[in-house]
């Protein structure tokens, strides 16, 4: 994907957790990495990303009513 569409406002924001965050993440949520809903190594979307499989993404989406909101996909 070019840089430009990483950039555009209907694609949100994807950053990649450390191995720390994602332990953290574990810990918080109470989840192994099977529990989280999955995205392509290939998706354009991870492009910029240096990823790999069994990485976390964490994706920022801005809503309405909820203001900042998170998700997180295992990558496969």
């Amino acid at each position: 994907m070019p840089k430009q569409l990483i950039k555009h406002m209907l694609v949100p924001e994807h950053v990649k957790l450390k191995e720390k965050e994602k332990k953290s993440l574990y810990e918080e949520m109470r989840i192994t990495f099977g529990d989280l809903p999955k995205i392509s190594v290939n998706d354009a979307a991870l492009e910029h990303l240096d990823v790999k499989l069994g990485d976390v993404i964490k994706i920022k989406r801005i809503s309405v009513t909820a203001g900042e909101c998170f998700f997180y996909r295992g990558v496969t």
